[in-house]
């Protein structure tokens, strides 16, 4: 597939139809959640917008990650809540109405601290990168467009065709991991020369990142006194990132492969570590 094809058209509607995925699992209703969550959700929400930056700031200085690789770690720590992340949650025994709540206000307020987020990174580690600056206004409504608006879609099917939403669920998953595969396996063949490299450079940024936010934010949780389920969740939430959203912000946005490198080893790396959590929430929350 011709790489301006695949970051142009296919990664962006390919990360549509995953959101569009998940907004057939949610009603109205969900939204109201909020209100019944209010500490775990401001923390939740403190962690996307603050913590995880400062996180991913420290490790490109622990690392000394150079020049599109901080940045592209920097995308990715901008980054909303993945809809992995609820899967994971419910597997763990966590709190999935809590997740469920939480992937769809971070993805609604990250479309907003996105730019700021990057546009610093890249003025910080790459001056000499000014070209690649993302406009602010045209960035929020790209990432509506292939976020938040496929989520409305989804709800709006669901809530007018509860029954389709509920027989096409199952297909919607599949067709959507299998998406998540070929634009993590697009982006490491087309960087196939340098891969090595990358992974030897950005895989121990990517893993610390992951590592650190899910510990940072449960030790958080347990400080403000959320039960063990709550503390599981908004540690998977905090952790758990849309890769897929910043390899599309990297390669579509800023045109940049380089900097899609670390989301694209993340999303590997955060499969494995998945694993471990399901296995420790299982434990402490038999």
């Amino acid at each position: 597939m011709n790489s301006n094809i695949l970051t142009q058209v296919f990664l962006p509607l390919a990360l549509a139809f995953i959101m569009l995925g998940m907004g057939l699992t949610l009603v109205a209703a969900d939204f109201k959640r909020v209100l019944l969550f209010p500490k775990a959700m401001t923390l939740g929400l403190f962690n996307h917008v603050f913590l995880l930056p400062a996180i991913a700031w420290t490790v490109i200085f622990l690392l000394d990650l150079k020049l599109e690789l901080a940045v592209g770690l920097m995308i990715l720590a901008s980054c909303p809540a993945g809809p992995t992340s609820n899967l994971i949650t419910h597997l763990s025994k966590g709190d999935t109405a809590l997740a469920i709540t939480l992937t769809i206000f971070s993805s609604l307020i990250t479309v907003f601290t996105i730019p700021f987020v990057v546009n610093f990174a890249i003025t910080y580690f790459m001056p000499d990168g000014k070209e690649q600056i993302l406009p602010i206004f045209d960035t929020i409504l790209s990432v509506l467009f292939i976020t938040a608006l496929p989520v409305a879609l989804g709800m709006l099917i669901k809530s007018r065709f509860p029954s389709f939403a509920e027989k096409s669920g199952k297909t919607f998953k599949i067709l959507s991991a299998a998406f998540l595969i070929i634009i993590i396996a697009s982006t490491l063949v087309k960087e196939r020369e340098h891969l090595k490299d990358f992974f030897v450079v950005s895989g121990p940024a990517a893993l610390l990142l992951n590592i650190l936010t899910l510990g940072i934010a449960y030790i958080l949780s347990r400080l403000i006194r959320l039960s063990t389920k709550q503390s599981l969740t908004i540690s998977i939430e905090s952790g758990i990132q849309n890769g897929t959203l910043g390899i599309a912000i990297a390669t579509t946005l800023l045109k940049n492969p380089t900097m899609s490198i670390p989301s694209a080893i993340y999303s590997i790396i955060m499969f494995i570590t998945s694993i471990f959590i399901i296995m420790i929430g299982n434990r402490i929350l038999k």
